[in-house]
């Protein structure tokens, strides 16, 4: 059995939802496993598992816009402590506890470390798409597209190999890269769908104009949670969060309207619901799930809020769901078993990946001659 240090990235929950699957498949598998997240990630993982609090990084958005000043300024404060925490992560997980890999979805200290100390480093998450797979890109994002993949290629150093979840399978880069259908939660993938006669909207603040305008299609009823708002408001019905309660209006909407986080989208996929995605401007991970989502005809794309798009979006619901009919999870190796293959006989295979990784980077990287001249 191998001994595993795991991070997650604790910005959002989608990240701590899928490695929690990933982490009782490999508890149950008999591995000795260090946890290595931080905000919602320690707060959602830390009852089942030994976790380190690390610190990490987090995205200021304000009016449906990363606020990137805000966001540098943000974590730029953080680095003294995020220093601390580093020096303590090497003493107090990776001294002591002798890892024999390292697997993250997508934390970087826990990645940068094993590279640092030769170790076998896995990715598993959506992000490493933006780096490994072939995927269409329209021209008003190009740059952000550039902007993206430097971003992910600093916070993550080269993995050995990258395991990407993903609802649009493009073409892998290299032969280290593995697509597989997104992880979903167990209550998820037990509703049973239906169509009543409502949407489910989710949206936290910054959103007033776009609820507004959800006012004036009064035929409609609009279930909105994210706010602090609870009530009945003409055809909105304001609710309180709570975990089940979303899961199944979620799986008896007709349509959901929401941001373009990838935990979402996925869900509402795998229950066949049309998404109006919102993607939050400047976050090039949303903008690509809304283009990929409208791109497959499983919904609509909206950049700028009107109420327009809003009604295009309601017209068009039985195309939508037409499409979603033909949407089904790949019938592909699932990801953890490729984990086991990659963990089997003492890591051989992951090992094997490991030296292949490090005599590609050699032969990418020509050697100087000292001696020339």
């Amino acid at each position: 059995m191998a001994r595993i240090v795991y991070g997650v990235s604790g910005e959002g929950s989608g990240h701590a939802v899928r490695s929690d699957f990933v982490l009782e498949h490999l508890k149950r598998k008999g591995h000795e496993i260090k946890v290595v997240t931080y905000d919602r990630g320690l707060r959602i993982l830390q009852k089942q598992y030994d976790c380190f609090e690390t610190a990490g990084l987090h995205i200021s958005s304000r009016h449906n816009q990363v606020e990137k000043v805000q966001t540098f300024f943000e974590n730029l404060a953080k680095l003294p402590e995020a220093k601390k925490r580093l020096k303590a992560l090497k003493s107090e997980v990776f001294d002591s506890f002798q890892p024999d890999c390292v697997m993250t979805d997508f934390e970087p200290m826990s990645a940068y470390l094993a590279n640092a100390r030769d170790l076998p480093l896995i990715t598993i998450d959506n992000q490493q798409g933006l780096r490994y797979m072939k995927f269409p890109c329209p021209d008003y994002l190009h740059k952000d597209r550039r902007l993206a993949e430097n971003l992910v290629r600093m916070l993550i150093p080269r993995p050995d190999v990258s395991l990407i979840t993903t609802f649009y399978f493009g073409k892998p880069v290299n032969d280290r890269t593995f697509l597989f259908p997104p992880i979903l939660r167990q209550s998820i993938r037990e509703l049973v769908p239906k169509i009543d006669n409502f949407i489910l909207v989710y949206l936290t603040r910054g959103y007033d104009a776009f609820l507004e305008g959800l006012k004036h299609f009064k035929r409609e009823r609009f279930v909105v949670y994210g706010c602090d708002t609870v009530g009945e408001f003409g055809p909105i019905t304001y609710k309180p969060f709570d975990r089940n309660t979303f899961a199944q209006d979620l799986a008896n909407c007709k349509a959901v309207m929401a941001t373009a986080g990838f935990s979402l989208i996925t869900e509402s996929l795998f229950l066949h619901k049309p998404y109006l995605a919102l993607p939050i401007i400047g976050q090039f991970e949303q903008e690509i799930n809304a283009y990929l989502l409208q791109r497959l005809s499983y919904g609509s794309l909206m950049r700028n809020l009107s109420q327009a798009s809003i009604g295009n979006f309601l017209y068009h619901l039985p195309d939508f769901r037409d499409h979603l009919e033909s949407y089904k999870e790949v019938q592909r190796q699932p990801v953890t078993q490729k984990l086991d293959e990659l963990l089997a006989d003492d890591c051989q295979l992951l090992r094997t990946l490991h030296e292949k990784r490090k005599e590609a980077d050699r032969e990418a990287l020509p050697i100087p001659d000292l001696f020339a001249g």
